[in-house]
């Protein structure tokens, strides 16, 4: 029984973190939802951005917290580790939850392209980026990155492989390809207001953060391997390898 209701909770948790997840692509975007990123009447300026970095700041310190390998090893002592990740998901998205709803607009314009061809064109970079992230997730294991896996696993009697550092597609060129594709998604916007420029510089900063201590992690974990992998391939953006220079033989060298 115990067994199920974990797989039960991790179905459920995924479908909550789908949810929101769906719901975070119409906030930035401004579009399906009841209530978007500008959305809702204005208030004063200050009290506005106060709010909105602490809800920025809960989300970074939960998300930041919560992964660290230390706080699981003592996590996992309250929490079965079955539902370990889930309970994180779980955690994450209700803090993005509570950032979508009381979130306060800021809607004095930084740049305006509107219906222009370059709009359309910076749209389209967005839902790109968008894309990106989605399936990033699905070259490492989508499933148990989100806990459903581990929930399943366990009901089945089947217990998680270790871990294993692969570098599928998009990984063989950026590190982070998940953090890119949200970087591309919060700040390629053909309007940029005050409150999403905050939300974009907030979070790009954030994802700073988190790289270099999820890095710090996966150099414990894989040594010199993944130190390798760093020197090799850029962080978020693609490494440009110099060309090497042809060598002119010297004299004496052409002479054998």
């Amino acid at each position: 029984m115990t067994r199920v209701l974990s797989a039960l909770y991790s179905a459920c948790v995924y479908l909550f973190f789908l949810a929101t997840f769906l719901y975070a692509i119409g906030f930035v975007e401004g579009a399906f939802v009841p209530k978007s990123i500008n959305s809702g009447d204005p208030g004063p300026l200050l009290p506005s951005l106060l709010v909105n970095l602490a809800l920025l700041s809960v989300f970074a310190v939960q998300h930041s917290l919560m992964a660290r390998p230390a706080f699981k090893r003592v996590w996992t002592k309250i929490v079965p580790e079955p539902v370990e990740r889930s309970t994180f998901v779980l955690f994450a998205s209700l803090a993005l939850a509570l950032l979508f709803w009381t979130w306060r607009p800021m809607p004095h314009l930084v740049w305006d392209l509107g219906a222009t061809p370059a709009g359309d064109v910076v749209q389209g970079l967005s839902y790109a980026g968008w894309m990106m992230v989605l399936l990033s997730t699905f070259m490492i294991s989508h499933f148990h990155l989100f806990g459903l896996s581990q929930g399943f696993a366990d009901l089945m009697g089947s217990g998680q492989p270790a871990a294993e550092f692969t570098t599928p597609m998009f990984y063989k060129f950026i590190r982070h390809p998940i953090y890119a594709g949200f970087i591309i998604a919060f700040w390629a916007t053909p309007q940029m207001s005050l409150g999403h420029l905050l939300f974009a510089a907030g979070t790009t900063g954030y994802i700073l953060v988190g790289i270099w201590l999820e890095e710090r992690d996966l150099i414990a974990e894989h040594g010199v391997r993944y130190l390798q992998y760093r020197m090799r391939v850029g962080m978020l953006f693609p490494k440009i390898q110099p060309r090497p220079h042809p060598v002119t033989p010297t004299a004496k060298e052409g002479l054998g």
